[in-house]
């Protein structure tokens, strides 16, 4: 066999070993999906909106640096008149209790907080010292 015939093989064989998670290629991080909600009153959506339509690049560069991706908010009426802020995140970290003392010892989320903070108020379900209900997952279709 000739090097020119030989290099189809080799890469079929090298995109087999990959795919079984055996070649050299580094493999992407455990994915963590978290689920969360809180609730906002109908007279802060405005501000809420504004402030996370120009986010602080602190506050994202903090969220990246302690492995959170995929960051999303969702405004939802869950009545006529009553509102809940529904988050999704993915965390690819391997120590999340410690990114996120790191996450909440950053002094810029600090300040990010007490403005976003009093726009929301914690459910009654959220456990204690905790402002957002964290959910649980019950589907997902990757």
């Amino acid at each position: 066999m000739t090097n020119v015939t030989r290099f189809p093989l080799l890469v079929l064989v090298g995109l087999m070993l990959g795919s079984l998670g055996l070649g050299c290629a580094e493999r992407p991080a455990k994915v963590q999906r978290f689920g969360q909600v809180i609730g906002i009153k109908k007279e802060n959506i405005a501000e809420y909106k504004r402030m996370h339509a120009a986010c602080w690049p602190g506050v994202l560069k903090n969220l990246k640096d302690c492995h959170f991706r995929n960051y999303s908010t969702w405004l939802v009426e869950i009545k006529p008149d009553e509102y809940c802020l529904f988050s999704y995140y993915e965390y690819t970290g391997d120590d999340l209790d410690k990114d996120l003392a790191k996450m909440k010892a950053d002094p810029v989320r600090q300040e990010w907080l007490k403005l976003s903070d009093p726009l929301k108020y914690k459910l009654p379900t959220a456990k204690d010292g905790e402002m957002w209900y964290k959910g649980e997952q019950v589907f997902y279709m990757p």
